[in-house]
């Protein structure tokens, strides 16, 4: 039977990544375990996973080399869900870097069997996904059905736009004029005035 050859290195160079959520939580414990298990170079930062921007994920990102594996304590200290966790997960298989989790062995892109879970994760995400799709929207049919009216509500009742129709007709004011007495901008006056005229 002929071995398959794995894309990654027997001496791959590790890199780690730490994250906690506040100021007050200490870094160390999760520096000391990816030392440990063998990474060269560590990128860690303090700061909360629902924060869109991780300048050290950033560097770390751009800091890879294919046949490189990063290694982190938990999943949840690189991803802020299930969905961001396959996002990264795909960009460094792109890459040619693997993806280890200390905690979770199953977390393992290095390996064919951890390659198959987050395959089936993916799947899995993207079965909720549809099903939330499919969800909103026969929601929002049946809502529609029920007369109830999507979108932002007007800015000007109808009784304020037949004001400033007569105030700008009659009384010969400037559209301006009347859209600063009314607390509006001229162009959601504008607005206004064409729905109701057309």
């Amino acid at each position: 039977m002929q071995e398959i050859s794995s894309p990654y290195p027997s001496r791959a160079t590790l890199i780690g990544y730490a994250r906690v959520s506040t100021g007050d939580q200490d870094l160390r414990i999760q520096r000391d375990e990816l030392l440990a298990a063998g990474c060269s170079r560590l990128f860690s930062e303090k700061i909360t996973g629902t924060h869109a921007a991780r300048p050290e994920l950033a560097r770390m990102l751009d800091h890879l080399r294919k046949g490189d594996v990063v290694i982190v304590s938990r999943l949840d200290r690189l991803a802020r869900s299930t969905r961001d966790l396959l996002e990264i997960s795909e960009q460094l298989l792109s890459m040619g870097v693997g993806l280890r989790s200390l905690a979770e062995p199953w977390a393992d892109t290095t390996s064919p069997a951890g390659r198959m879970v987050l395959t089936v994760f993916a799947g899995i995400a993207e079965f909720e996904r549809s099903l939330i799709i499919e969800r909103t929207h026969k929601g929002r049919t049946a809502a529609k059905m029920r007369g109830v009216r999507f979108g932002r509500r007007p800015t000007l009742s109808p009784e304020q736009v037949a004001l400033a129709r007569h105030l700008i007709d009659d009384e010969r004011n400037s559209t301006a004029h009347v859209a600063s007495l009314l607390g509006v901008h001229r162009a959601t006056l504008y607005r206004a005035l064409a729905r109701t005229s057309a």
